[in-house]
């Protein structure tokens, strides 16, 4: 949950706003033309020579876009290095290695521009042009020392080794892919077992022409149809520290002419086009900041002129364009259609609308030409007050921190006001043609995904539930007859393949209930998992109103007769309901099964986990450090933990 939550004082958010000096609105309204590009950079050079360099970071942030060209985007690189050591502290630093066929330069720059818009700082790596295989195998290689967090590889369809000849039979050329595949099979798992690392790694990108014309999808040994199915066979076979970026979608949406404009990879061995390279890097980075939970998770949607056309307070049901047979009714359509397969792979949908809510909801209820239902919609919200503060009840309502969250509404001022009072939410510039809107919105990224669990599916049933349930704690006298009414059972278990990636993702994504804000990759966590000297715990939950899936995760290091909590996260949904309490219980327990003396943990402050400062405290556990940053170090005797605690009315189910 992000910082300007229901637990954050006024004076804080008031003092955060402060902070934002610059007005983005004056530079956003309407698109950054080349005039208010040139403006806003002036105003960021002068924040930074005034010292307001977090409302300067903020700026920067706002004007990495996708469709920025590549000289501002440069631009906007160079002012990152100008905020110097006062820059603000990142949500995460990691470190990424580029390993390519092709020249790297200028995509490292781009992509530490774009993974700093989303509050990321990286360390990059460029290996030298053309040692992609030699870079891997080699265990001396400069890509060794550098240690990487993320291994991005950019092949070119040139580097495909197994190609079938004119004459070659379907099943040769089925069988050449075959080898080809396990070779970069091969690389992969070297790669991850030497360094530990995720892997990123280009598809190939056909070439424009196509020396066997309409035949190259057919024919099996054209080169075409080759990349196609080696494209598809190591989507096939990728295992789960390896992710396909789609580069041959990106290529085919530009247009393979204009992307793969051979001048650039004569003279320069560019991946593609300078044209193309700001949103290339950006596809990139919007995939690392999936792997890191950062991905946005809620969309916020305006009505009138945002889903149907015209004014529904105005015009009423019939006058509203929406529907099949007129374009800009169709167009509409087509919107919803995107937004409702967002929602059915896990993004939550709002609504925040300048409306009366009976009006708002009849076009729900009865327009034809309706594809979201009220059953799509999480939180709707429809009065005549602040959107921005709307926002905010959204947020408390579904437990989710404002910085998850993406408003599309067409009103330019409105707009405007969300940047203004809510900076953290992310509001992309909102074209006056409906039929741009599915693009506008797909060219973000903003909801990227790496992979889906089968509670993404469900996620929107699962907000709603929550919902249910601050509407029931708000109708019950004590929290003791809220909590006992909800018919809680928790399951408690040690971490396994089946847990392994949504356990990954709650510690990525997790905030506000996390006590040191320890991030792990997948792949650390599988390492984790089959180690011995490390105890893991997940919990699943689930009440009256529905499943909320698996929302804790512990990790605790064995050092002899000392246990070490590592790594404690919480969703934010569950706050104050005892699991906590509960999963005290269990490790108190196992450590005394195990012969454990003393567990030992401590906390490390964040401008978002100010929640649990006294966590420990409140446990029961001494404190036997602390410093001048707010850091505490706490110690347990296992004989003498207080336990059992009470763990209001959760009851344990068999795992």
């Amino acid at each position: 949950m992000g910082p300007s939550s229901r637990f954050e004082s006024t004076e804080r958010r008031m003092s955060r706003h402060k902070a934002a000096h610059i007005d983005l609105g004056e530079f956003f309204t309407g698109g950054l033309s080349t005039s208010s590009f040139r403006k806003l950079t002036k105003a960021i050079k002068e924040e930074i020579a005034e010292g307001r360099v977090e409302s300067a970071a903020r700026a920067i942030r706002t004007a990495v876009q996708p469709d920025l060209d590549l000289q501002s985007s440069l631009n906007l690189h160079r002012l990152i290095g100008r905020l110097g050591d006062a820059a603000p502290e990142p949500a995460r630093r990691i470190r990424v290695a580029v390993v390519s066929s092709y020249t790297a330069d200028p995509i490292t720059q781009l992509i530490e521009l774009n993974l700093f818009a989303r509050d990321v700082r990286a360390e990059v790596y460029r290996a030298d042009y053309g040692v992609l295989r030699q870079e891997i195998l080699d265990p001396s290689s400069g890509l060794y020392s550098f240690k990487p967090d993320y291994l991005l590889l950019t092949p070119s369809w040139r580097d495909i080794v197994h190609l079938p000849k004119p004459g070659d039979g379907g099943e040769r050329a089925r069988e050449l892919i075959r080898t080809e595949v396990a070779d970069w099979l091969r690389l992969w798992e070297i790669a991850h077992e030497r360094l530990g690392c995720e892997v990123i790694q280009d598809t190939f990108v056909q070439p424009a022409w196509r020396a066997l014309g309409n035949r190259e999808l057919q024919d099996p040994v054209s080169l075409g149809g080759t990349i196609r199915r080696l494209n598809i066979a190591l989507a096939d076979e990728a295992p789960s520290y390896v992710v396909l970026h789609d580069t041959e979608h990106l290529s085919a949406s530009t247009g393979h002419w204009s992307w793969s404009d051979t001048r650039f990879f004569h003279v320069a061995k560019l991946p593609c086009a300078p044209a193309s390279q700001v949103d290339y890097s950006h596809s990139i980075a919007s995939l690392v900041t999936a792997k890191l939970g950062l991905s946005k998770k809620c969309l916020v949607l305006d009505l009138d002129n945002t889903l149907w056309g015209g004014v529904i307070g105005d015009d009423g049901l019939e006058g509203i364009r929406l529907g099949q047979g007129e374009a800009e009714g169709e167009a509409f359509v087509a919107f919803q259609e995107y937004v409702k397969r967002l929602k059915d792979r896990g993004v939550v949908l709002a609504v925040c609308s300048a409306n009366d809510e009976k009006n708002a909801k009849e076009a729900f209820e009865k327009h034809p030409g309706m594809v979201l239902t009220l059953e799509d919609i999480s939180c709707f919200v429809a009065n005549w007050g602040s959107k921005a503060d709307n926002i905010r009840t959204i947020a408390e309502t579904l437990s989710l921190g404002l910085d998850s969250f993406v408003f599309f509404d067409d009103d330019a001022m409105q707009r405007s006001l969300v940047r203004r009072h809510v900076p953290e939410v992310e509001v992309p510039e909102v074209p006056s043609d409906p039929a741009d809107y599915v693009r506008t919105l797909d060219k973000h990224r903003y909801f990227q995904v790496v992979s889906i669990s089968a509670e993404d599916l469900v996620r929107t049933e699962s907000y709603k539930a929550n919902a249910k349930r601050i509407r029931l704690r708000e109708s019950t006298e004590t929290m003791d007859d809220f909590l006992a009414s909800l018919e809680m059972r928790e399951r408690t278990i040690p971490i396994g393949p089946m847990e392994v990636e949504r356990s990954a993702q709650l510690i990525n994504r997790s905030n506000q209930f996390n006590l040191t804000t320890r991030r792990r990759t997948l792949s650390e966590l599988k390492a984790i998992i089959e180690d011995e000297s490390w105890l893991t715990r997940c919990v699943f939950l689930t009440d009256r109103f529905g499943d909320n899936g698996l929302i804790s995760v512990l990790l605790a290091h064995r050092d002899g007769a000392v246990l070490e909590i590592d790594t404690w996260v919480m969703s934010c949904r569950v706050l104050r309901r005892g699991v906590e309490l509960h999963l005290w219980n269990c490790l108190v327990g196992e450590a005394r099964r195990m012969g454990i003396e003393r567990i030992v943990a401590e906390y490390l402050p964040t401008s978002k986990n100010g929640l649990v400062q006294d966590h420990y405290r409140k446990l029961g556990l001494d404190l036997v450090e602390s410093d001048d940053t707010g850091r505490t170090k706490w110690e347990c005797r296992v004989k003498d933990a207080p336990t059992p605690i009470a763990s209001h009315h959760l009851q344990s189910v068999a795992s």
